[in-house]
């Protein structure tokens, strides 16, 4: 039978094929080669016996995630708070760096709409205006935008990304309805959230999946040349191509149209700092500032 890996722990995996959730080992075969299995890896199983079956073979992926470690997804749902915690550009424009690099739709969710603090929305709406990123405003208190993110992730694979404590799993409470995820509350001094989500697990739902994922506040970017990384921030298209030189990174490089859209206000400054920041990674370069 053909399934999909739901979550893997303690050596087994489990399956959802043919309405059943499958408890399933590895041939001799994928143990002996060190073959990794992820969530959202679609496999061919053998039943064996009642509830139990071993894993044939995984059949080709349409994308893989290193980090949380996920395969085929077809959305990453970047969770931002409009309160408490203070947003952190840069793991936010690492998510989106790795969605675009990936070839994943991205979706921004700006949560905890109930308690919006002043000049939050403006800010992240300024930033973001000219990537064409749909943001959605969301409230687990209070249902507010959770239809229309429902109609954005029917049928899709949605991994849920973003900081701790931005309601990432409360979201998904109210989405599953029935299948309560562990919630975490926000330390009063740090005011930052506490880890609730420890591994990753695909959730069926509305002919797709939903996976939380872990809390984190460092991501690497994936191996990339370093002319492809502007290709990952969408507001750039409509200026490359259009420098004087063709290898044009936007740096230190003279008549650069990107650096010209940025003075313009066309490309947030913000953004463009984080790009510096990001090309310099890639680089490898350490003294690149």
């Amino acid at each position: 039978m053909e399934g999909i890996i739901l979550k893997g722990y303690s050596g087994f995996y489990y399956v959802l094929a043919d309405g059943e959730i499958w408890e399933c080992a590895l041939r001799g075969r994928h143990k002996m080669t060190g073959d990794d299995f992820l969530p959202g890896d679609r496999v061919r199983i053998r039943p064996a016996r009642t509830g139990r079956a071993t894993i044939e073979e995984v059949l080709p992926r349409t994308s893989r995630l290193l980090r949380p470690p996920v395969a085929n997804v077809s959305r990453i749902v970047l969770v931002a708070a409009l309160s408490h915690p203070l947003p952190d550009p840069a793991l936010m424009d690492r998510i989106l760096v790795l969605a675009e690099h990936t070839g994943i739709r991205p979706l921004m969710v700006l949560s905890k709409a109930d308690l919006q603090e002043p000049g939050r929305l403006e800010s992240m709406a300024s930033d973001y205006r000219n990537t064409g990123y749909r943001m959605i405003r969301v409230s687990a208190r209070t249902g507010e935008g959770i239809g229309e993110l429902e109609a954005e992730l029917d049928g899709q694979v949605s991994v849920f990304a973003g900081q701790s404590g931005v309601g990432k799993s409360s979201i998904m409470n109210w989405l599953l309805e029935d299948q309560e995820l562990k919630t975490g509350t926000l330390g009063e001094k740090s005011r930052r959230g506490r880890h609730t989500t420890r591994h990753i697990e695909l959730f069926p739902w509305r002919g797709g999946f939903l996976a939380d994922t872990p809390g984190f506040s460092r991501l690497y970017l994936p191996t990339m040349e370093q002319n492809l990384l502007q290709h990952c921030f969408p507001e750039f298209e409509p200026h490359l191509g259009q420098c004087r030189f063709a290898s044009c990174l936007h740096h230190r490089e003279p008549d650069c149209r990107v650096k010209e859209a940025v003075e313009a206000g066309d490309i947030s400054r913000r953004r463009y700092e984080n790009y510096l920041y990001l090309l310099r990674e890639v680089k490898g370069d350490k003294r690149y500032d």
